[in-house]
């Protein structure tokens, strides 16, 4: 794996370099500068596989960086990432494409008598681009000692006899044709064998889930998603004088949710200032859609044709695009051991967005991805010398003390209800916070139905132009990861009841798809585009039969984001 040393077997392996694996790392390596910490990236530099609209509360991310004991604040990283502090906060209703309503004195009135959507100011925290922030802190982890290795994926983490806990991981084979046969670069799938390990893969992490499985972990609720679709514009200095430098709006209503009438899905458009004559432009909408021909490209199409978008970035250029899938589950959808409700068990630890520590109600979650890193590397510093086997309790005792169990208390029901209940009576009646019942409701994909979005522009999204822009690369002989189980359910159900409802697409999978990766070929569906995925998973959560599976491609494949 490295040309300096063998990493086959390591003292503690951290399984995803963003920002909270990252940051587990560095609290671990200098609280216990002796140990080999481990960290692996599937992505093929720093950063290239975090996405994110990135508004940031500043403390958990000042608190890392004491942590590192460096002279972060004279270092240009720092002044890049802690420059553009908003001082502009917009949360608008958009009635239709021409008019918008400001929501924020009902939302400030609501921070003040202490209700959920008060969470949602943002003003005095920073816009941050998180693949920069995550290139930062990759190198401080260096800068400590930690070994960080790109372009390693791992397919399988690997359990003792008794399954009872983890005592490694396999990486991928890599050299494969597409039928699966060896060629003269084969690499076969090495273990790294390690003592603890973090799970900090993102949202839904492949590794993760596995976990989740074997250990028997438990949800109290299933994992709900949104699903992001971001662009990055450049436009006219004048233009951006005018949206501001250091601003931030979020818009709720058109074109996905308009009130009483519909559509109804939850969600809706970000507009970010990130310096250089750029404006970062986002659609985010649950992944709970019914509408079989929506994909969330075309609501951002219709977001950015809005007067108040419009004014911003017409005749704009798009320098980088990308997708992402967002855990919104919340508390109840936090992966526990049943036995001492920890998050992990034994020597494994589920962090950030594996974990699913996103605030809906703040939009956030950075900051608490970040949070849990620094509890996690504490944790395993305390235990790794003596019961490594309580090190997830102790990261949830962590956890628990300090700020990300309140936060994710506070909106611990706040998704499920306005999946239960929608928009126009699920949002008000959340307010209502822990009085509320914990609601069942249903996984994403069993929300599909044959109703069609409307508002579908008539032309279908260029997708491919928007993967360039994501600048997505994997080897094109390397075997599929994306795994359609059975297809003749494709041909038959999926063609029978969505076939013709689809328009161009003809299929869901066709349609919601941000990639362009699946296509009818003869007939026949499949994921005939694997080179262009941007590793986002939405096909793995929204196929409307659970017929799809995400499996890991070789490392250093995928999407490669520089500024978003």
């Amino acid at each position: 794996m490295s040309k300096t040393k063998n990493y086959s077997k390591v003292d503690v392996l951290v399984v995803g370099a963003g920002p909270a694996g990252l940051a587990a790392a560095i609290t671990l390596k200098k609280k216990k500068p002796d140990l080999d910490i481990c960290v692996l990236d599937k992505a093929h530099e720093p950063g290239g596989h975090n996405l994110s609209g990135a508004v940031m509360e500043e403390q958990a991310l000042i608190d890392l960086l004491e942590i590192a004991n460096v002279d972060w604040r004279n270092s240009e990283p720092a002044r890049e990432i802690f420059g553009r502090r908003i001082e502009k906060d917009n949360v608008l209703l958009f009635l239709g494409s021409k008019r918008a309503v400001t929501m924020m004195p009902a939302i400030k009135m609501a921070k003040l008598i202490r209700l959920g959507f008060g969470q949602m100011v943002h003003e005095g925290d920073y816009i941050v681009s998180i693949s920069k922030l995550t290139k930062w802190l990759t190198q401080l982890a260096k800068d400590v000692g930690v070994e960080v290795l790109h372009g390693f994926a791992a397919e399988d983490i690997l359990m003792d006899d008794q399954d009872s806990r983890a005592v490694g991981v396999r990486l991928i084979e890599q050299g494969l044709d597409k039928e699966g046969k060896q060629q003269p670069n084969y690499v076969p799938g090495e273990t790294v064998a390690a003592d603890v390990i973090i799970l900090a893969e993102g949202c839904d992490g492949l590794l993760t889930e596995m976990f989740v499985s074997k250990a028997n972990l438990r949800r109290l609720s299933h994992q709900l998603f949104s699903v992001c679709a971001k662009e990055l514009i450049e436009v006219s200095p004048e233009q951006y004088q005018k949206f501001g430098d250091n601003r931030v709006v979020h818009a709720m209503g058109y074109p996905i949710w308009t009130p009483l009438l519909g559509p109804a899905m939850f969600g809706g458009g970000i507009m970010y200032s990130f310096g250089n004559n750029q404006i970062a432009v986002g659609m985010i909408v649950g992944a709970d859609w019914k509408f079989c021909n929506f994909n969330p490209q075309e609501a951002l199409v219709r977001f950015k044709e809005h007067e108040f978008v419009k004014q911003f970035i017409d005749g704009g250029t798009v320098v980088e695009a990308g997708a992402k899938m967002i855990p919104e589950g919340g508390y109840y959808a936090i992966p526990r051991d049943p036995r001492t409700n920890s998050i992990g068990k034994n020597n494994v630890l589920i962090l950030g967005d594996s974990a699913g520590f996103v605030n809906m109600l703040k939009i956030k979650g950075l900051h608490n991805a970040i949070n849990s890193g620094i509890a996690a590397g504490t944790a395993i510093a305390e235990n790794i010398a003596g019961d490594i086997d309580h090190t997830a309790v102790r990261y949830t005792e962590l956890l628990q003390a300090g700020p990300v169990e309140k936060e994710m208390l506070s909106a611990r029901n706040f998704r499920q209800t306005v999946a239960k209940f929608g928009n126009s009576i699920g949002m008000p009646l959340s307010s209502l916070g822990g009085l509320l019942p914990r609601f069942n409701v249903e996984k994403d994909y069993e929300a599909m139905t044959t109703d069609q979005y409307e508002l579908a522009t008539e032309k279908p999204f260029d997708k491919d132009s928007f993967t360039a822009m994501a600048i997505v690369e994997h080897r094109e002989e390397e075997p599929c990861h994306l795994i359609i189980d059975d297809p003749e359910i494709c041909e038959t159900k999926c063609k029978d009841t969505y076939g013709d409802l689809c328009g161009e697409y003809g299929r869901p999978c066709v349609a919601f798809c941000p990639a362009g990766v699946y296509e009818i070929i003869h007939d026949e569906m499949k994921p005939a585009n694997p080179s262009n995925c941007l590793h986002c998973k939405t096909c793995q959560n929204k196929c409307p039969y659970d017929n799809i599976r995400w499996v890991v491609p070789e490392g250093g494949g995928g999407p490669r984001f520089r500024n978003m």
